[in-house]
C-alpha cells in the first residue's frame, strides 16, 4: 500500500502529546495520526458527532424552554402582585405613615430573612408553584399575545372585578 507524504504544522503542545502517547503505545507517531485520521473521517464517527451534538441541543432546548417557562411566572405573579396590592393599597393619613414605615421596615426584613432560609435550603419557590399546578401545566410558553393560562389567576382575596383582562398592568 502506498502512502502520501504529508508536512503539517500542529501547535508544540499537540506535538509533545503525540510522542509522549505514540512512546507509550510503541507505535510509530505517524501511525497515531493515521489511526486518529481514520476515526475523525469515518462515517460512524460523523454518525456519533452528529447524535451526541443533536442531543445536547434537545438539553439545551428543554432548559431553555424551562427557563422560559419559569420567567413567565416569576412576571406574571409580580404583575398580579402589583395589582392586587394597587387594588387593596389605602391612603394612609399624615400622622400614621410614620409608623406604616416601620412596619414596612420590620416586614422587608422578615421577607429577606425568609428569602435567604429558602435559597440556603435549595429550594425552588417556583419549582413548588410548578408542582402544586401540575405537570400538565404548559402556561407562559407560547406565542406572543396568548392569554396567560387561568391557573396564574388569584384564587380568593381581593376585589373580583380587579381579574378582567382590561386592567392587567
Amino acid at each position: 500500500m502506498t502512502r502520501a507524504r504529508l508536512n503539517i504544522f500542529i501547535e508544540p503542545e499537540h506535538a509533545k502529546r503525540l510522542e509522549d502517547f505514540a512512546a507509550h503505545r510503541g507505535a510509530s507517531k505517524s501511525s497515531v495520526i493515521a489511526a486518529a485520521l481514520a476515526s475523525f473521517l469515518s462515517p460512524d464517527a460523523m454518525d456519533q458527532r452528529e447524535a451526541a451534538l443533536a442531543k445536547r441541543l434537545d438539553r439545551l432546548s428543554r432548559q431553555f424552554d424551562r427557563l422560559e417557562r419559569d420567567q413567565g411566572v416569576l412576571i406574571e405573579t409580580v404583575a398580579l402582585f402589583v395589582r392586587h396590592y394597587l387594588t387593596l393599597a389605602l391612603p394612609v393619613p399624615e400622622h400614621q405613615q410614620e409608623a406604616l414605615r416601620a412596619q414596612g421596615r420590620v416586614r422587608y426584613t422578615q421577607f429577606i430573612e425568609q428569602l435567604a432560609r429558602h435559597i440556603q435550603r435549595g429550594r425552588s419557590l417556583v419549582r413548588e408553584v410548578h408542582e402544586e399546578i401540575g405537570p400538565d401545566f404548559t402556561g407562559f410558553v407560547g406565542k406572543e399575545g396568548d392569554p396567560p393560562s387561568a391557573a396564574a389567576e388569584p384564587t380568593s382575596g381581593g376585589d373580583p372585578s380587579s381579574t378582567d383582562e382590561g386592567d392587567r398592568p
